[in-house]
């Protein structure tokens, strides 16, 4: 991949996934990522690069059977529903700050969202299933082909879960993926940098930035 070069602007989608205050220290209770707000503006310069730019956002319910309790620790594993794995900390209720996109990125902007995470059994990580077995399509992936997508840059949060998750099933899917490592952030370093290391096993082209995908033309 290393002699990968960007088709036309025309064949290229930019990818916005959970790009929301819930994932920033905006909102200090949810599940802030370290920096997570200071991602926008490469954001917002890796859309220039393409033709057009679709998002994703977790979009959850008060009543999910994943939120922690203090019977149920964060992070802990759920047993008896096939659509969740652990529990955690309540975020992106629909309807509350931390649902919204952060500062200076417009919703207008977007051609497609994927929301997910609406059912209360259901806690996906990947923008292009509703499900954790990858059943149940959101329709970006549809949505993307149907406008003659063949390469997507991403950026988003967080890098170890929803940013890596999707990436693969856009990989899987058969696009040419470029990971804006500069639109991005994670967790923990020891994840963070397990996540690069499959994306890149997987043929995801590792950008630094913005800047350097443009290189790529």
């Amino acid at each position: 991949m290393k002699n990968f070069r960007l088709p036309e602007k025309r064949y290229i989608a930019s990818f916005d996934i959970d790009a929301q205050k819930t994932f920033t220290p905006l909102c200090p209770d949810e599940l802030p990522v370290a920096e997570g707000d200071r991602i926008v503006p490469e954001l917002n310069a890796q859309a220039k690069l393409s033709s057009l730019r679709v998002a994703s956002r977790d979009a959850h319910s008060p009543y999910a059977k994943w939120i922690a309790s203090p019977e149920h620790p964060s992070l802990t594993p759920i047993t008896g529903y096939p659509d969740l794995d652990l529990y955690w900390t309540k975020h992106a209720i629909v309807g509350t700050p931390g649902f919204d996109f952060i500062d200076g990125l417009d919703p207008k902007a977007y051609a497609f969202q994927s929301l997910k995470g609406i059912e209360p059994d259901k806690h996906p990580y990947g923008a292009c299933y509703h499900d954790l077995a990858d059943r149940y399509s959101t329709g970006a992936i549809e949505f993307l082909r149907q406008h003659g997508i063949t390469a997507v840059i991403c950026g988003g949060l967080a890098t170890d879960y929803c940013v890596l998750n999707t990436v693969l099933q856009l990989k899987n899917a058969g696009f040419d993926v470029i990971l804006n490592k500069a639109a991005c952030r994670g967790i923990a370093p020891d994840t963070t940098k397990a996540a690069l290391e499959k994306m890149e096993a997987a043929g995801v082209i590792l950008a630094e930035n913005a800047a350097a995908i443009e290189k790529m033309r």
